[in-house]
């Protein structure tokens, strides 16, 4: 089929956006539109003793300003932490204290929301918010994730002891301890998970319309699901389904941040219900540093305990979490839940036990950034076995084989919960190492180092697991003029998903593949949708769309065997055609649409009226497992520090493959932000001010093109076994390989100098000293 399953087709979307006829949020002006403007805390941690709105509201084109009293009166709840029941190991529940939408009294991290104002334009909006006079007592404040949990710590919250959140844990601990108490030996690794600021592409932005007439909220944000959105609405503002759209215009970015209920959200549709206006906030990259949830932020203590024969017979693992300053939608599940299904990565581990402490600090709150938990225990267990390898001299690749999961033992059971259902681990390193020219590396070296350089490589084995709503919805609709419109209940956020689910369409009915659009993000047009998120879009959705198009053609042979004058059971469906078997006899689908629109076929009322448009929910039997192995080549200047990246290479286990040309493109993207917190990018904060010291990009070193090398790409198809198209998620596969491929790399660099672990971000600054200090201990 042209353009169908398996081609490296470019992504359909782009011309139009790349010319300029994208729409976005801040697109979007809205009869009567007013604009409103955050102001928020410029302390880490205070308490509010007088707050004076009384001359902004005279400030000219304001309409009103509001503060947390206004919202109180009003009965607004605060923002939801949106986990389930979670408990801790001493049976005591998550602690969940309150986030209000406008700080109460209280304001715990700089970028807190203090006061909206909304006016009739946004600078009117910006200038009445620097008239707010507000007295602040400043509180001590904490922000280093292991020290918010030390005795003496400011506290954030009376009910959070010591600023914990959880004690959560998995696993029989007695057990573990009995294993590692008799191993042959064992390897412990102390990490550091670097503070991540998501910075999409595209700022937060949203508008909220409220149609007092009809007593119909219309919302428009870049989400990474619009009915995610619509459940919160309904819930915190008490009113029914029919009552709330949503609407997800094109999105630029979300990497999770965007999934979220965020307070200036909630505060349009405030207003707007207030004020009987459509009220509109865009944030910029300022705001964007200090609201937008950030990820990561974790300080890890792991061990790896190996019998005699170097076999892995035990992982364990404890981490303490930053959430930040209050718990974000799904923030307690990030580091916990989240990274369980994958614990202990391709590896046949018995014993695995696993302790999270969940901690508040004075900073922006974090929760899921690409990967979310699955990037972060990856790189545990990846720098162990780098480590263990070194220990034991035995070469990393051969200590990986000897314990990876073998082929004949799928499915297999990892003791947390899932089965891992297909992957062939040794196949694709082998195939990576192959590439990346592995064994001829150490001519590399000796080369590089007559230069002045050190040259490393590191080697990363990655598995993932794709979660999220386990439905997905497809719709498909026969338009007039001989296209078809297909809803999905997920959400683009740039992946490429109308090109992807347009070539499953153009493979499975037939269909032009010009002539089929893509369309989501709009409650009222489907019903329910899971949203982008956990790489989980074309496993679920992509499924969603086979099982409609089946019933497409199941129906089509009904109405085909009256157009056609023949019994069903002799009708053919292929290539987008109903025919006859064994004769040249055939009708195109479109035409059959067409002459049942128009009324010409001679059949059942029922049938007829029914037509061909259909609504299918896929309900997934697992997730799926992508796989994979990464290899970093870096060289270090001993002299400055810098660090280039001089090779990398990949083989991906994606499954099948729907569009090459898209897989690789996300592979790249996860890989470069991967890359990035390796190498460079860190949320850092002043611990005795609390102020984000990295806030801006003046300060804060994202990756560019030239940071990069061309990435060296391949894909294993090992089809997965629980989904009819045989796919695994990919979205965020780069990213959850690429951080300990980096480090492992930049650790065998420093061999000489018999460094065994760097934490991320191996900066050039960090490194240029640790060269210093060894290069003097000499």
């Amino acid at each position: 089929m042209k353009f169908g399953i398996g081609q490296p087709i470019r992504r359909k979307e782009d011309d139009r956006l790349v010319t300029g006829h994208g729409q976005y949020t801040d697109d979007i002006i809205l009869p009567g539109q007013l604009y409103l403007h955050v102001l928020r805390s410029p302390h880490a941690h205070a308490n509010i003793l007088r707050c004076d709105v009384s001359a902004a509201k005279k400030a000219p084109g304001v309409v009103a300003v509001y503060t947390t009293a206004e919202l109180n009166a009003d009965k607004i709840p605060g923002m939801p932490c949106a986990v389930p029941p979670m408990q801790s190991r001493d049976g005591s529940q998550l602690v969940r204290p309150r986030r209000p939408v406008l700080a109460d009294g209280v304001v715990r991290f700089v970028g807190d929301p203090v006061v909206a104002v909304v006016a009739n334009t946004p600078v009117e909006a910006r200038d009445a918010a620097e008239l707010v006079e507000i007295d602040y007592e400043t509180l001590p404040a904490v922000t280093d994730t292991a020290a918010c949990r030390k005795p003496g710590a400011p506290q954030l919250f009376a009910e959070a002891k010591g600023n914990l959140a959880l004690d959560w844990a998995f696993g029989d601990q007695a057990k573990s301890d009995a294993v590692f108490a008799q191993a042959a030996h064992v390897t412990k690794v102390e990490l550091v998970q670097n503070r991540i600021v998501v910075n999409a592409i595209e700022p937060r932005a949203a508008i909220g319309d409220w149609d007092a007439v009809d007593q119909k909220l219309t919302f428009y944000a870049p989400t990474q699901g619009s009915h995610n959105h619509k459940g919160a609405f309904c819930m915190l503002f008490g009113l029914q389904p029919q009552q709330v759209r949503v609407v997800t215009p094109d999105v630029g970015g979300g990497f999770g941040m965007k999934g979220f209920l965020f307070a200036e959200q909630m505060l349009v549709v405030y207003c707007s219900r207030k004020l009987g206006k459509p009220v509109k906030w865009t944030g910029d990259r300022s705001e964007s540093f200090l609201s937008d949830t950030q990820g990561r932020d974790n300080v890890t203590t792991a061990e790896l305990a190996i019998d005699k024969n170097n076999k892995f017979i035990g992982f364990r693992v404890k981490t303490i979490a930053n959430m930040g300053a209050y718990l974000s939608n799904y923030a307690p599940f990030i580091p916990t839940l989240a990274p369980l299904g994958v614990f202990g990565g391709v590896y046949d581990i018995g014993a695995k036990y696993f302790n999270v402490e969940v901690a508040f600090s004075n900073t922006v709150p974090v929760d899921a950034y690409r990967g979310a938990g699955r990037p972060e225990v990856c790189y545990i267990i990846e720098r162990l076995v780098d480590v263990a390898s070194r220990e034991l001299k035995l070469d990393p690749l051969e200590l990986r084989r000897q314990n990876f999961i073998r082929p004949d033992q799928f499915p297999y059971d990892n003791g947390t919960g899932q089965k891992f259902d297909s992957g062939e681990f040794a196949r694709c390193m082998d195939d990576a190492a192959q590439m990346a020219d592995w064994a001829s590396f150490e001519v590399r070296r000796k080369s590089a180092a007559a230069k002045g350089k050190l040259r490393g490589i590191g080697l990363s084995y990655y598995v993932e697991i794709t979660p999220g709503n386990p439905q997905e919805i497809a719709k498909i609709e026969f338009e007039t003029d001989n296209t078809i419109s297909v809803w999905v209940g997920t959400q683009s956020n740039g992946q490429g998903h109308d090109t992807t689910f347009a070539q499953i369409v153009a493979e499975t009915l037939g269909i032009d593949f010009e002539n089929i659009n893509i369309r989501y993000g709009d409650t009222d047009r489907i019903k329910q949708g899971g949203g982008t998120g956990g790489s989980r879009s074309l496993y679920m959705a992509g499924n969603a769309i086979v099982q409609a198009s089946d019933e497409v053609i199941k129906r089509g042979k009904d109405v085909a065997s009256h157009a056609l004058e023949a019994a069903a059971a002799d009708i053919e469906f292929s290539e987008g055609s109903f025919s006859i078997a064994g004769t040249d006899r055939s009708i195109k689908l479109l035409d059959l649409v067409r002459q049942m629109r128009e009324g010409t076929i001679n059949g059942p009322k029922e049938l007829m009226d029914k037509g061909l448009n259909e609504e299918q929910i896929f309900t997934r039997a697992a997730p799926t497992f992508p796989n994979g192995c990464h290899i970093c080549e870096i060289e270090i200047d001993a002299e400055t520090g810098v660090t280039e990246v001089v090779n990398y290479s990949v083989c991906d286990d994606f499954g099948k493959v729907i569009n090459p040309m898209i897989v690789n493109g996300q592979v790249h993207g996860g890989i470069v932000q991967g890359l990035g917190q390796a190498l460079m990018e860190d949320g850092v904060y002043d611990n005795d001010s609390g102020q984000l010291l990295a806030g801006s990009f003046m300060d804060y070193a994202m990756p560019r093109a030239d940071n990069m090398p061309n990435f060296n790409l391949k894909m294993n198809e090992v089809l997965c076994r629980t989904n009819p198209l045989g796919v695994k998620g990919c979205g965020e596969a780069g990213t959850v390989g690429a951080l300990a491929a980096a480090i492992n790399a930049v650790v065998d660099a420093l061999k000489p100098y018999g460094v065994l672990h760097v934490d991320m971000p191996a900066t050039q600054q960090r490194l240029w000293q640790l060269v210093g200090r060894k290069r003097a201990a000499e």
